[in-house]
């Protein structure tokens, strides 16, 4: 046999003594068992389950495959020796973890159903194999050092010292993570609320790690980092990301920085907020896990949502199924007078999408009027009904539990009579509002908002994405709720607006702009204090007031305002008003 080859199970690999046996078989294909083996610390062999025959030199021996070298020789993963050890290893583990479901799956592949060594009776340690994952990961990654060993024998454990609640660990969560039967909680050892990593992408209905790509189709696709939760900006210890990644890519060197562009035009694109259903307290949101938001239903039937598409609801697939519109819409008591136009659509999809799957299942949709403005939306409703959604024009005022069911009380405003209805998920048609931080964008960019709260267009009708702001256009739910295909078109408008611009050499602007008499102007500075288009600028070396002519839109406040009479706007002199009276009388 050649020296310089190792063979593993009769396949030949070029040795490399600074990699492992177990790294080299799963790159191989080879399956070799192992609990202790993380990614995250250098391998030691603790748990043992993978112990291989390693023929070297005439010799053979057992050996841990996550530790021993690929150096020349051959290496037997299944041999009899092999199994007679995992057994052993096996029943001593039986012995130790009683109710760890990995050992007894693992056990059960080898043969192993019983042990005949004295289980432990210990509550805490019934699923604790002692590989120490747990203690190294504080210790070595963390550096935290929350957790260790205690005690010899049958009597050693893992825990905080002198077993009580530690005032050092900090709920990161690391020892739950890597423990391989599921003996560690997160909040064993702290007193400290563990406050989860929610995937914003799927509506806070599935966790997610520090690092993680946002969505399935983000471009470009690659992870994002949460400074905030990260443990390496947290003490400056773990980096376990940068140590396993391969083209080296990840830099925790602080990398944002602020650029200043000088641009032509403007698409204001900032979208809406979803309305927050925990405003309608009757509605129940907060208090029962069975009534979600339309969105989140839509993540919750989403092949790559937290159920890979399936809707489940407490494990089981909903036989009764309500659906409610208007919420956050057409409601002065939230505020909100408007029609979010695609409630009603989005929630006749739902009904669809829980028929496709759930076929037998009973669909109420409640809605106030329904509203099926779109191009083919009509036939898409008339389809929904005849699949057997049962659409009926009804006021919900309450969901309540009784009896352990949820029960939904609406008034059917047809027959003017109240009706109950038994659900076993219920989705909550929330409409479309204005951001957040709409109003601070509103002040940032010169655009004012209409009385919804949205961005105001300078025409509904003549000039709808266009603002009084020139340059400055809208596009989307920016400017007011709308669907996809208006959304879309709105979008090409804006785009289209903003190529004429930008492919004019020269611009012209409206004379109508105010002028600052020189002569008279004191340099309050009153009129900078009332430009809401930031047109007005403080001449440093006269000490007067200047208007950028670009900026400026004539609306007059600056002149109102100044104490002087210094600004006037230009075209509206007093010489010109006279003259139009003038003309006007003459005329007569």
């Amino acid at each position: 046999m050649d020296k310089h080859k190792l063979i593993i199970d009769g396949i030949v690999f070029e040795p490399d003594p600074s990699r492992t046996v177990l790294e080299v078989a799963r790159e191989a294909g080879i399956e070799i068992p192992t609990l202790c083996n993380h990614r995250a610390l250098s391998p030691s062999g603790a748990c043992r389950i993978c112990t291989v025959e390693a023929i070297r030199r005439g010799g053979s021996k057992l050996v841990t495959a996550c530790t021993y070298p690929a150096w020349d020789g051959e290496i037997r993963t299944n041999s009899e020796i092999v199994k007679r050890a995992r057994r052993f290893i096996l029943q001593l583990m039986l012995a130790a973890a009683p109710e760890a479901e990995d050992i007894k799956k693992l056990a059960a592949e080898y043969g192993v159903e019983t042990t005949p060594y004295k289980q432990r009776t210990d509550s805490w340690s019934k699923k604790c194999i002692m590989c120490g994952l747990c203690v190294r990961v504080c210790t070595e990654v963390m550096q935290i050092g929350a957790i260790g060993f205690s005690g010899r024998g049958d009597r050693r454990m893992v825990g905080t010292p002198f077993d009580k609640k530690s005032e050092v660990c900090v709920a990161c969560g690391a020892c739950a993570e890597v423990c391989p039967t599921g003996a560690i909680a997160i909040g064993d050892n702290t007193d400290i609320e563990p406050i989860p990593m929610l995937s914003e992408f799927n509506v806070g209905m599935q966790r997610r790690p520090a690092i993680y790509t946002p969505f399935p189709q983000a471009v470009p696709k690659v992870p994002a980092l949460d400074e905030t939760s990260c443990m390496h900006f947290f003490n400056d210890s773990c980096g376990v990301c940068e140590t396993v990644c391969g083209p080296k890519a990840i830099s925790f060197e602080p990398n944002e920085k602020e650029i200043e562009l000088g641009v032509g035009a403007v698409v204001v694109a900032t979208g809406f907020d979803q309305f927050d259903a925990t405003k309608k307290p009757e509605l129940g949101y907060e208090d029962y896990d069975n009534v979600i938001t339309g969105l989140e239903f839509e993540r919750l039937v989403s092949p790559s949502g937290p159920t890979g598409g399936e809707i489940l609801i407490g494990g089981k697939a909903p036989k009764k199924v309500v659906l409610v519109h208007c919420v956050g819409s057409r409601d002065e008591t939230v505020g909100n007078e408007y029609c979010s136009r695609v409630c009603c659509m989005y929630l006749a999809k739902h009904a669809h999408l829980i028929k496709e799957k759930i076929p037998d299942a009973e669909i109420t949709s409640l809605f106030i009027d329904f509203r099926a403005f779109g191009k083919g939306y009509e036939e898409f409703y008339n389809r929904v009904k005849k699949e057997g959604v049962i659409f009926r024009r009804g006021n919900v005022s309450e969901i309540y539990r009784k009896r352990g069911k949820t029960i939904v009380k609406a008034e059917d405003t047809l027959l003017g009579e109240p009706i109950e209805l038994e659900a076993d998920l219920v989705i909550l048609g929330t409409g479309i509002v204005p951001r957040s931080d709409v109003t601070e964008m509103s002040r940032l960019i010169k655009v004012s908002q209409s009385a919804d709260g949205f961005f105001s267009e300078a025409h509904p009708k003549l000039r709808p994405v266009d603002t009084a702001s020139d340059g400055i256009f809208l596009a989307g739910c920016a400017q007011g709720p709308k669907d996809i295909p208006d959304t879309v078109a709105q979008a090409k408008a804006a785009a289209s607006s903003s190529i004429e611009i930008l492919s004019k050499k020269r611009l012209t602007i409206a004379p109508i702009v105010a002028i600052v008499d020189k002569d008279i102007c004191s340099g309050c500075r009153v009129c900078e204090t009332v430009c809401e288009y930031g047109a007005h600028d403080f001449d440093e070396i006269f000490g007067v007031m200047t208007v950028n002519p670009v900026l400026c839109k004539g609306c007059g406040s600056c002149a109102t305002a100044c104490p002087s009479s210094a600004i006037r706007i230009n075209e509206f002199t007093d010489e010109q008003i006279r003259a139009q009276i003038e003309s006007l009388i003459a005329g007569i």
